[in-house]
């Protein structure tokens, strides 16, 4: 394999931890138990003799742990790479980077596919529901694991910057600042639906069988396929998707079928295919409904009644049309009401959500600054 960045972090390997032994099963939000438990993570950069220069970066409903670097067997770069890195916004030369795969995924973390003790068999629907505040319960025993106490930094975009805002609900004391981007408090109905649409365009796939595939050597393929199909519009903008596609044609003249005429239903088809090969449809509909179900709006985000010493910088995208500015500013009025310390940039860019996994230079050039300033603090 030819790593594309000689100069970035290179190959990495994915470690795993496992907790909540019976009968130390972790309490959910849900009233039920879960457990043991797998986080799979990766790290990046060193942790310093004091343990505090740990960032926790979070990432997005379809991510997984492996945020920046290269697998051995992959010359894909992690899914934030332009950000992770020596130089790089997150700079593995100063900082200690952890990214680990959330509870209910199914990229080395335990979620729906993962053998339930009790019956020997894969969890399936008796996966107990989870929530961002469960995934983020979960990373906190990891993060005591690696011996630290003090984040430095929690950052996300998307889901994960649901999870950053999340830990600071949780455990303020435990962090330092925190970047949430492309991101907000709760979703809005419009999301909600966006969400349902997709779960039920999966569960009405025949080969989904109520959720029990695992042995069929199928899953609901045509499903999550569609989910991901129309979740992949909303992360896209219009001017993004105009300058991508237009209304190109694959070929010279139309076939008068219903064949992908156009190269846009050409790429939204792939995308699909391509995302079934490489996750779970019962970790899809577990995800999007914890997303959800999440709700820091109205001043749950301080419901611990502690004073936030935590500094803020929230990022938006004027052309994110799934999670717009406006719910950042609402993000950033609620923590300006409480004193908190929080500076917000909307960043002009084309690429809609997508930009937040796009648009290098803005983001690095706010997000080293930021840093810089907390260190001095």
């Amino acid at each position: 394999m030819g790593v594309k960045d000689p100069k970035g972090i290179g190959i990495v390997e994915p470690q795993y931890f496992t907790f909540a032994q019976a009968p130390h099963e972790m309490p959910l939000e849900s009233g039920r138990k879960l457990g043991p438990i797998t986080l799979a993570y990766e790290t990046y950069g060193e942790l310093n003799a004091k343990k505090n220069n740990a960032i926790l970066v979070l990432h997005a409903l379809s991510g997984d742990a492996h945020a920046a670097g290269y697998h051995p067997d992959d010359d894909k770069a992690g899914w934030w790479d332009i950000l992770i890195g020596p130089g790089k916004a997150f700079d593995t030369a100063k900082y200690f980077v952890i990214c680990s795969n959330v509870i209910g995924g199914c990229k080395g973390s335990t979620g729906p596919a993962s053998v339930n003790p009790q019956t020997g068999k894969p969890y399936a629907l008796d996966f107990p529901m989870i929530t961002i505040a469960d995934m983020v319960n979960a990373q906190k025993q990891l993060i005591e694991h690696l011996g630290i106490k003090k984040l430095l930094c929690v950052s996300g975009g998307s889901m994960g910057g649901m999870q950053a805002l999340q830990w600071v609900a949780l455990y303020p004391d435990m962090v330092l600042c925190a970047i949430p981007i492309a991101t907000a408090l709760k979703h809005s109905p419009q999301q909600i639906a966006f969400d349902e649409v997709g779960r039920q365009a999966l569960m009405a796939d025949p080969d989904w069988q109520g959720g029990r595939y695992y042995d069929t050597g199928r899953q609901p393929d045509r499903g999550l396929a569609v989910a991901r199909m129309l979740g992949h519009i909303t992360y896209m903008s219009d001017q993004s998707m105009e300058a991508k596609f237009s209304r190109n044609l694959k070929d010279e003249n139309y076939s008068f079928s219903f064949q992908a005429d156009f190269e846009v239903e050409g790429y939204l088809r792939y995308r699909g295919g391509a995302f079934v090969k490489r996750f779970d449809a019962n970790s899809y509909l577990y995800i999007t409904k914890a997303l959800d179900y999440f709700d820091l709006s109205e001043g749950k985000l301080f419901a611990l009644g502690k004073p936030v010493a935590t500094r803020f910088l929230v990022l938006a995208f004027r052309s994110d049309w799934l999670y717009p500015p406006y719910q950042s500013k609402e993000m950033v009025h609620q923590l300006k009401a409480h004193h908190v310390d929080v500076t917000y940039c909307e960043i002009e860019s084309t690429y809609g959500h997508d930009a937040f996994l796009i648009e290098a230079e803005g983001q690095t050039q706010l997000i080293k600054h930021f840093l810089s300033e907390t260190l001095k603090r």
